[in-house]
Formats: structure tokens, sequence, C-alpha cells
């Protein structure tokens, strides 16, 4: 007798309920204590693949609180993908929700942040463009400017120090200052690039990945801060190879 594969699903995920009618062992016996270990074994793999892809998050609540964490979100979220490097992407919703750590504002972020260190990893290779005939530009010609970035740039920006708390927890970094940040993640040749820029260069750079021109874009970074500089946000797309293409907005 065969055991249909959503009751099946719902079982392996759900210690409550039953084992599925009709399940049985080699034998023909009732599967009961090997299903219940099969049980066991899928969640602690999904859980520790969630560890894996956020350690960070991991970091922040502790061995234990996250191993809760990962138990309720592994049973309300089993996987969509036979990809399990793509596990957890309703991580920061679920967290946005889960009462336990509401305190905690910025995990969310963090979560987002951490899911994007995936994607730029796992991203599509590309080939930058030359940047050097940006500086010999007339300042015309620059402002009509478009950029196409690389599938591996992402752009997170949230109103928690979300690099700073990444490279304090990840890397040993200064404790963190509460302000807004926005994170730039290029990635130059094989791992994701960190980048922190100000509220301003992350409008700055969110207008040219939306496709606006640099002309454009300098005036909403601008309305966010006049005395915006650009300089910082134009060298990490520049030498993160983030700028694939480059060209000019055609003369009316």
């Amino acid at each position: 007798m065969s055991v249909g594969q959503t009751a099946f699903r719902e079982a392996i995920l759900d210690p409550a309920r039953d084992v599925p009618d009709g399940l049985v062992d080699p034998e023909g016996r009732p599967a009961g204590k090997r299903f219940d270990v099969y049980r066991n074994n899928v969640v602690v793999s999904l859980s520790n693949a969630l560890a894996e892809a956020f350690p960070v998050i991991r970091k922040l609540l502790g061995e234990s609180n996250f191993g809760i964490l990962a138990g309720h979100f592994v049973r309300q979220h089993p996987p969509s993908s036979p990809l399990i490097a793509h596990y957890g992407s309703a991580l920061p919703d679920f967290l946005e929700g889960f009462a336990p750590v509401q305190n905690l504002g910025y995990l969310p972020d963090i979560a987002r942040l951490e899911l994007a260190m995936r994607r730029a990893y796992h991203a599509a290779d590309s080939t930058p463009a030359d940047s050097s005939v940006l500086p010999q530009m007339p300042p015309e010609q620059l402002l009509a400017t478009r950029f196409t970035f690389a599938p591996s740039v992402q752009l997170l920006r949230s109103d928690w120090p979300i690099a700073a708390i990444w490279r304090f927890n990840a890397e040993d970094g200064p404790k963190p200052e509460m302000r807004a940040e926005t994170a730039l993640l290029t990635r130059p040749e094989f791992d994701p690039v960190l980048t922190t820029l100000t509220p301003a260069g992350g409008v700055f750079v969110e207008a040219l990945c939306d496709g606006r021109n640099f002309g454009d874009a300098l005036e909403a970074a601008a309305a966010i801060d006049p005395e915006f500089d650009l300089s910082p946000a134009l060298s990490a797309l520049v030498s993160g190879g983030a700028i694939t293409d480059i060209s000019e907005d055609p003369s009316p």
C-alpha cells in the first residue's frame, strides 16, 4: 500500500503526527520506530543546513536558541527546491513574526544580508566593463550614462547597522554604532566583498541598479544628503567589478 506524498511530507516534519497509514519496514511490519528515526534525521539535517547558511544568526542567538528556532522554522517551511544551498530564503520573514526574537529588531535584516551573500556567491560569472573611461567623460556625458550590473551585485538598505553587526560577529570587527547602513555586495573574484555605504550612497547605487542614469542617481542621493560624496560608492562598484556595461542615453 503506497503512502501519499503529502501525508508523508507532513508527518516527516511534524512529530505530533502519527506514522502515515500503510508505511511498513522491509519485513512488512509497521515502520513506527524507523519512521521516527528518519523524521528526526530529516529535521536535524535541515537544521544543520540552516546553521551553515546563517552563521551570524546562529552566533547572535547561541547554539541552543538557534536550535529551537531552526526546529520551528523547518517544520513550517520545508524545502521547496532539491538544492539545499538555497534553503532558508523564508527565514527573514519568519524572524519578523517569531515572538521570542522580537526584541532583536535587526535580526531579519542580518538574515537578509546572509542570504544576499549566498546569492552573490552563487551568481553567474560576468566580465567587468572598462571603467577607466568614466573619469575621461565630459560632465554632461557622464550624467547621461547608465550602468548594467553583474548578477552578483546585491544591495540591502536597513535601518540597522547590518554590515557592522555582521563584521563584529563574523570577523571580530569593531563594536557597531546604532545607525542606518546600506550593505553592498560585489564579487570581483570568487568570494563576495561587503562594502558599507551611507544611506545616500545606498540611494545612489539603488537608483543606478534600477536603470536610472548617473545624473538622476546623483540627484536622488543629494536629496538625502546635500553634501553627498559619490567617490566611496563608485569606487566600490569599480573595484568590485560590478559594472558590466556602460551606455549613454540617446541625444534628445
